[in-house]
């Protein structure tokens, strides 16, 4: 049987439109993977700073207010939003020099607000953190 002169092609045409479908989509899941990653570090690093600046503080309720200011810089900084609210737990059970601080960072966020793509659903990402509190600071 001989082919038409029309359908000479035909096949490599129809593999590279569905190949750029394909690749387009798996660029996408990178970019979205990547993003989502991203944001994962932006709370971890919030957490690790409002445990730092919590550990500086003087006092027990210093600290706290210390790690949600810290915290809530932090993540506007990096251009992450909260949908229903940043809540930083702070640990002062040890609070003393010698002891340490505890801080977990919570954040809901929508998928599109991470990734620039619209994607349903959120995702909490959680971070946490600990520092110890300078054995030789001066009480305040």
């Amino acid at each position: 049987m001989r082919r038409l002169a029309s359908e000479r092609g035909a096949v490599s045409t129809e593999f590279a439109v569905i190949m750029a479908a394909f690749l387009t989509s798996f660029m996408l899941i990178v970019v979205f993977a990547g993003r989502v990653a991203t944001a994962e570090n932006h709370v971890r690093a919030a957490a690790q700073e409002a445990a730092r600046s919590a550990s500086l503080a003087g006092t027990p309720e210093a600290a706290v207010a210390a790690a949600q200011q810290t915290a809530a810089g932090n993540l506007s900084s990096s251009g992450l939003t909260c949908a229903s609210g940043l809540d930083v737990a702070v640990d002062t059970a040890q609070f003393a020099p010698g002891g340490w601080v505890g801080v977990t960072v919570s954040c809901e966020t929508p998928f599109s607000d991470v990734a620039s793509l619209s994607v349903p659903g959120t995702k909490t990402f959680t971070g946490t953190a600990t520092e110890v509190i300078d054995t030789y600071r001066s009480d305040p």
